[in-house]
């Protein structure tokens, strides 16, 4: 049988599994969700492996509580190259659960896509190589490895830290990170870029406590006003991110993103303009972007006439590669203080940082892995930047630095990961089954 006839006949088991993976509200945050939620998961993961020929698929307690499952089936031939095959299973909150238009929990069927949070980010990868590898039986002719983590969505770095203390484990030529995606349905990419990111908070205090409005207001210091004008320091008038001391001119070179595209996939509003000097492509994957995550401040129910003496925002700063999180970081921190108005206190904490990326694509597994792209979509596969950042991606290259990093999978912007209403659509999951199978052929010749 034809290897895209396996994949197609195996479709019905691979929307079986995602709707049993989707059931499970594996949220990695016990203050959300049970943590026996993950641990299911992580049980379903390694139960799924296991039967297709993982037989040493075990959970390995990481650094932050989770639990990534790891395994490895070897093939008969010991010189083979060996693939080491990534995604994670703990999922985003569904956030507004009003906002969804299907239970999120509950893989549902709507026109010609599959409803749910997970299916794509990260759920619908597992279930890719799941079906990958059952469209290949016996038949698998590289060394596979294997880990599958519990905690990326929550950025506390269980297995950032577990990889360099286990490093022979997890060693391999290839390492297929499936946690990004195409440019469009039906149109296959490799993702060569990620930015890195520095979070911080930054509180203002201006009194002692609250004061009236009516018999204060005006010479007292306002700390929300200070607030609102140190965030206005940090976009210029045509959008563009304006921290001092970092580029923000910086200009992509691969595959752009239409602005038509990017407005319908980002849902702007009609009449609304897109931020920044440059393409769109160049303000998403080359240049820094900064953006205000949440404000603490009093509620506009159950305010009062009273001038807010505190108040804090919490920031993401996206950095382009090139642009290390160390300096990204001291220069948010300097121009948060600098811009303060009115001689208001400052402090700003750094929650987390994250350094970017860029793959090198020049070896014989990104050439396979365009080959496989190509033949299983029926057109070339392009180049991507992405604006999010992997963090383990610099630790998988500084640990394995002669391993090909390719970083694919079924998230495309129609997917609206990390929002409500997340999908997927099942064609992705057939077609990138279809090429990481023929990847892995390829890659053993």
């Amino acid at each position: 049988m034809e290897l895209r006839d396996c994949v197609d006949g195996l479709m019905g088991q691979a929307r079986s599994d995602l709707a049993e993976l989707v059931a499970i509200p594996s949220v990695a945050d016990p203050r959300q969700y049970p943590a026996e939620e993950c641990a299911r998961a992580a049980q379903w993961v390694l139960d799924a492996f296991a039967a297709i020929g993982f037989t040493d698929a075990h959970l390995a307690e990481t650094a932050d509580g989770s639990q990534a499952v790891v395994g490895s089936r070897p093939c008969a031939d010991p010189e083979a190259p060996t693939v080491l095959l990534y995604a994670h299973y703990d999922v985003q909150p569904p956030l507004d659960e009003e906002a969804w238009r299907t239970p999120p929990f509950e893989l549902t069927e709507v026109g010609d896509r599959w409803y749910g949070r997970g299916t794509a980010d990260c759920k619908g990868n597992i279930v890719m190589h799941l079906t990958a590898l059952r469209a290949l039986g016996d038949d698998v002719p590289v060394n596979l490895k294997l880990v599958v983590e519990g905690s990326e969505e929550q950025g506390t770095g269980g297995l950032e830290d577990f990889v360099p203390k286990h490093a022979d484990l997890l060693r391999a030529d290839a390492i297929l990170v499936c946690d990004t995606g195409n440019a469009a349905v039906g149109h296959p990419a490799a993702t060569v870029s990620l930015r890195g990111m520095v979070n911080v908070v930054v509180s203002v205090e201006a009194l002692a406590s609250e004061v009236h409005s009516g018999m204060f207001g005006g010479p007292a210091p306002d700390a929300l006003a200070a607030l609102i004008a140190i965030l206005g320091t940090l976009r210029d008038s045509d959008g563009n991110t304006t921290v001092a001391g970092l580029e923000n001119d910086q200009v992509w070179t691969g595959e752009v993103y239409p602005e038509d595209q990017f407005r319908s996939d980002a849902g702007v509003v009609e009449g609304a303009s897109l931020l920044g000097s440059g393409a769109v492509s160049d303000m998403l994957w080359a240049r820094p972007s900064l953006t205000t995550l949440g404000i603490d401040c009093p509620p506009v129910v159950g305010s009062a006439a009273a001038i807010p003496p505190t108040a804090r925002a919490r920031l993401n700063l996206r950095i382009p590669p090139g642009t290390e999180p160390a300096a990204a970081e001291k220069a948010l921190r300097e121009h948060l203080v600098a811009a303060a108005p009115w001689g208001v206190h400052v402090t700003v904490e750094t929650e987390a940082t994250g350094s970017p990326f860029r793959a090198e694509t020049g070896g014989p597994a990104y050439r396979a892995i365009a080959s496989a792209m190509e033949e299983a979509f029926g057109r070339p596969m392009v180049s991507l930047g992405q604006g999010g950042s992997i963090p383990l991606c610099n630790v998988f290259a500084e640990t394995y630095p002669g391993a090909e990093l390719i970083l694919i999978g079924v998230e495309e912007p129609l997917a609206l990961i990390h929002a409500p209403n997340e999908s997927v659509h099942p064609q992705e999951i057939a077609d990138m089954a279809l090429a990481e199978a023929l990847f892995l052929q390829r890659l053993s010749r």
